[in-house]
């Protein structure tokens, strides 16, 4: 049975996923957040839920051995934590990150949009997602990056892929779409666990609605919470 493990489980993706997962799969979930209050698990059989920081080593070295799959749905200081799953995944032969960031990370976002994610998000951070991404291509896992254009709580799942090396299309995506791209991600994944082929592996696909290319998202936060 495949085992997926969730970092930063109580995200609003994350809670859409683990859904999901559990309505449409078989597969074994470890979910690890820092509040474990937070999360109601509705399926102890087939839940683990861990409560502790990602990016403590110890901890991650507890969950991450027999993994097939982890899902990455952070926050924070992004570079310290890709480094510490990377270093955890590789210590404990765990064959596959799917990792949820923000566009821009290859300045491949056109104006307006391109500028107004800088001045939104902020060159420090920014250059911090960058940084992690580094850290993860530059890495020995085979990872799926997913940039995502602004995100909203519209249940509307509508999205088109561009892929590194393309200019970004859109500008706003909803969580329900990105949490569709994960899944596919996911079975696409468990099929290659099986020796078929992947269309993902090594992949960074940017995500966002078609026919938003020439809208700016009217709501300006320092940062979007996953």
């Amino acid at each position: 049975m495949t085992k997926v493990l969730i970092l930063g489980a109580n995200g609003r993706i994350a809670r859409i996923v683990e859904q999901r997962l559990l309505a449409e799969t078989d597969v074994q979930l470890t979910l690890v957040l820092r509040n474990a209050g937070r999360l109601l698990v509705t399926s102890p059989e087939r839940e683990t839920v861990i409560q502790g920081d990602v990016s403590d080593s110890q901890l991650l070295d507890t969950v991450m051995p027999n993994q097939d799959i982890v899902y990455a749905n952070l926050a924070g200081n992004m570079a310290l934590l890709a480094q510490t799953i990377i270093t955890s995944m590789n210590r404990n032969h765990v064959p596959h990150l799917i990792w949820v960031t923000g566009s821009g990370l290859y300045h491949e976002t056109p104006n307006p949009f391109g500028a107004w994610v800088e001045q939104v998000v902020g060159h420090a951070a920014k250059n911090d997602t960058r940084h992690a991404a580094r850290i993860i291509e530059s890495s020995d896992i085979p990872a799926t990056i997913i940039r995502a254009a602004y995100m909203t709580d519209d249940t509307k799942i509508d999205y088109e892929l561009t892929y590194k090396g393309e200019r970004f299309k859109g500008t706003m995506i909803s969580r329900a779409s990105i949490a569709d791209l994960i899944m596919k991600i996911i079975a696409d994944l468990i099929m290659k666990i099986i020796a078929e082929p992947t269309a993902y592996e090594n992949t960074s696909l940017g995500i966002a609605q078609p026919g938003t290319d020439n809208m700016l998202p009217q709501v300006k936060l320092m940062a979007q919470h996953r």
